[in-house]
């Protein structure tokens, strides 16, 4: 995903607070959105570089170390790995690649295709609701943001990478320039992220051997529900405040 000029850097500094509580959620905005752009490079095949910090701890004490910063009570996750890379390589393959086709009608040659066991694409874990809707409501929400999907990569709106990088953006933006934006991260929640968070985890539980990523889809389900918790706990405060202040 490619943010517009316009984006991060615009007012850098406008909005900077000047109490202590102001700050701290500064700091904890932008821890978060270290967190979900840290996830987004953890959902995709390691790379030499990125296997490095998977086995030598690297990515572990990371993550620990941010979630300390972002005001959450979530407890860290084990996301160090002992296999070699190729097999680490050929679970991530076999949970988000590979499908399978099956020939369930040999008289006429009609194949049943099933895509991977756990898709990385929101679509798959709404019934309800079309994919172009998805995919729609997705690219009006980055477009507003100034955000564009990088052309070069062949990726529909609803991956999953992309929406842990734009809602790591949007923590960066409210701990920047734009304190409101907060309003905007639990309503991207509600519409699309914590849904989708919640059917990765379930279909990777339902799967055997998922070793890191098992360990990865649980976390994120955790952070997305502590996320939005705290999120509704600020925005019930900020309009209860606001409602004593029009009965004075």
């Amino acid at each position: 995903m490619t943010v517009a000029a316009h984006g991060e850097g615009e007012e850098s500094g406008s909005a900077v607070a000047s109490d202590d509580v102001s700050d701290e959620i500064e700091v904890e905005a932008g821890a978060r959105g270290a967190v979900y752009a840290l996830l987004a490079r953890l959902f995709t095949e390691a790379d030499e570089e990125l296997y490095a910090a998977l086995s030598g701890g690297g990515v572990t004490d990371e993550c620990a170390r941010l979630l300390e910063r972002t005001g959450l009570d979530v407890d860290p996750p084990d996301l160090t790995v002992e296999e070699e890379r190729e097999t680490l390589s050929a679970r991530y393959n076999d949970l988000f690649v590979v499908g399978y086709s099956e020939v369930v009608d040999r008289t006429d040659g009609t194949v049943h295709n099933e895509g991977p066991p756990v898709s990385l694409y929101e679509s798959g874990y709404r019934p309800n609701v079309s994919w172009n809707d998805v995919n729609l409501d997705l690219a009006r929400a980055y477009e507003y943001f100034g955000c564009q999907v990088d052309e070069d990569v062949r990726r529909n709106h609803d991956h999953l990478r992309l929406e842990l990088e734009f809602m790591g953006y949007l923590c960066r933006r409210e701990a920047a320039v734009d304190p409101d934006v907060a309003a905007a991260r639990l309503d991207f929640h509600d519409r699309h992220l914590r849904p989708f968070a919640e059917g990765i985890a379930d279909a990777l539980a339902s799967e055997t051997g998922t070793g890191l990523y098992g360990r990865l889809g649980d976390f994120l389900d955790r952070f997305t529900a502590a996320d939005v918790d705290d999120l509704a706990a600020r925005r019930e405060a900020a309009e209860t405040d606001a409602s004593r202040g029009e009965r004075r």
